[in-house]
């Protein structure tokens, strides 16, 4: 488990460190071409396949950080349960929706994200809604625990929680990423919320609300019971990839969706992972005073009814 630990800090670490070499990238040295040609041969070979494959780096150390998270807190089958229908539906939507405009839209993905599953969708998208979206479910879901209210409410209201931080994030990223001076995508019929078809936010609640649905149906037979200690890593993943988003908003001009974001996304998932029930210390009754005080750390609780 302690090598597992180790992997999972260096694939977030290199998640984030790639997320900002793509930022130095696009922002810095593509706007200004005389600091590629200033570079070595090396150099250059360097940075052009880093531009062509660094959207690709930094969603698969993103998805590995997520997936060793999941296994490693939450279980085998929480993970699973989670990354396939995330992974399934969130693909087929993105198939749909590049044939023929439901639910987002009309679009299509131009270079940078990877290879295309049937010519239309890099096999990278899929992935990156499956570690966005388990980040924002669980942190919606650890928050709302410690609430009195029903369950049905609670679960209901994660759902709802989490498909929102999930398209809060949205707000901020894809009028940035398709409208960048490297886009990544664009919009064949440009909406009128920064070039985005209001349309574009319902697909992406309602495409994270249905495959989170089906987790939470999926994981009645063991619930989890996460402490705020157990929330850092998907806070980070959260937090970084929102700023990796607003970065590049307001590089290109764009304010309003950034301010939207922090209202909808970043105010709520801090609420949130502080309303997570705090850590709870095991302290035993009694300390003999010739020894050190031991503490222990409670782990995940998994409750099989």
């Amino acid at each position: 488990m302690k090598q597992l630990m180790k992997i999972e800090r260096f694939c977030l670490i290199a998640h984030i460190v790639s997320m900002a070499f793509g930022l130095l990238g696009l922002l810095l040295v593509l706007p200004h071409p005389e600091l590629i040609l200033g570079l070595s041969t090396t150099g250059q070979v360097l940075f052009q396949w880093g531009m062509s494959g660094g959207g690709v780096v930094y969603i698969l150390f993103g998805t590995a950080a997520v997936a060793i998270y999941a296994y490693r807190t939450l279980g085998l089958w929480h993970w699973l349960t989670f990354m396939l229908p995330a992974v399934c539906l969130s693909l087929s939507s993105e198939l749909l929706g590049t044939s023929t405009g439901f639910p987002f839209g009309h679009y299509a993905y131009l270079s940078g994200l990877g290879y295309k599953i049937a010519g239309l969708v890099p096999f990278t998208i899929p992935l990156s809604w499956f570690y966005l979206g388990l980040v924002c479910y669980l942190i919606a879901r650890a928050g709302l625990e410690t609430t009195q209210t029903p369950g049905w409410v609670r679960h209901l209201g994660a759902i709802a929680l989490g498909a929102l931080l999930l398209t809060s994030w949205d707000f901020v990223l894809d009028p940035a990423m398709s409208q960048t001076a490297f886009p990544f995508w664009e919009w064949q019929q440009p909406g009128a919320f920064f070039g985005m078809p209001y349309q574009n936010f319902a697909g992406w609640m309602g495409t994270g609300a249905v495959f989170m649905s089906i987790a939470a149906l999926l994981w009645q037979k063991a619930p989890i019971n996460l402490e705020r200690v157990h929330l850092g890593l998907p806070l980070i993943v959260y937090l970084s990839n929102f700023a990796f988003a607003a970065i590049m908003s307001i590089a290109a001009g764009i304010w309003i969706p950034v301010f939207l974001g922090l209202l909808l996304g970043i105010v709520p998932v801090l609420i949130l992972w502080w309303m997570a029930q705090p850590t709870q210390l095991a302290i035993p009754a009694e300390t003999p005073a010739n020894q050190e005080e031991e503490i222990s750390v409670a782990p995940v609780k998994v409750a099989v009814k």
